[in-house]
């Protein structure tokens, strides 16, 4: 195909709604004692999101709310949450695209290695109750480009670390791994 000096017309997204404040709110992360259903619903809340339903600030919340009551680690987990999300301005570039993102969960495992964090870490180091699962799955994202729906999807794995009983009345977020360097 021979280039042409014609001009091209750029292709421009769809007009979409901004999210405006409302009544309604994202659901919580299930209060549980059970830290496999914990894991479950934290992993999906931490890549699940649609810029043109909520804030990115509302999804983060999210997540943070369901860290360590006492504080103690809210700080970090904000930190590791920041990181799997898009920057502001990104956000706003993905907003323009009706972007959504979804995650199919394929394996929620407690990693080999988290048994040899156990047997090195120091009295004290761990909260009663501290264990971590490494969830691997598809990051499914999809939006519209002029006027066509675009998909991708790719295989992401991370490791999150909770505590539960009998340190917390129920399960809590600690901590989370680097994308794509979780535990094995």
């Amino acid at each position: 195909m021979t280039p042409t000096n014609e001009p091209t017309t750029p292709v421009s997204a769809p007009d979409l709604p901004t999210p405006t404040p409302s009544d309604s709110t994202l659901p919580a992360i299930v209060a549980t004692t059970d830290a496999e259903a914990f894991a479950r619903d934290a992993a999906e809340a931490l890549i699940t999101w649609d810029t043109t339903e909520f804030e990115l600030t509302d999804y983060a919340q999210v997540i943070v709310d369901a860290g360590d009551p006492s504080g103690f680690e809210t700080a970090a987990l904000a930190s590791d949450v920041r990181s799997y999300f898009p920057t502001t301005d990104a956000w706003a570039q993905l907003r323009i695209y009706g972007t959504h993102q979804w995650l199919t969960i394929n394996d929620l495992v407690i990693p080999a290695a988290w048994n040899n964090a156990l047997d090195q870490a120091a009295e004290g180091d761990l909260l009663p109750g501290t264990i971590s699962y490494t969830v691997s799955g598809t990051r499914h994202r999809a939006g519209v480009v002029g006027t066509e729906r675009q998909e991708t999807s790719r295989p992401i794995a991370f490791t999150l670390f909770i505590a539960c009983e009998p340190s917390f009345d129920e399960c809590h977020l600690l901590r989370l791994s680097e994308l794509d360097n979780p535990l094995r």
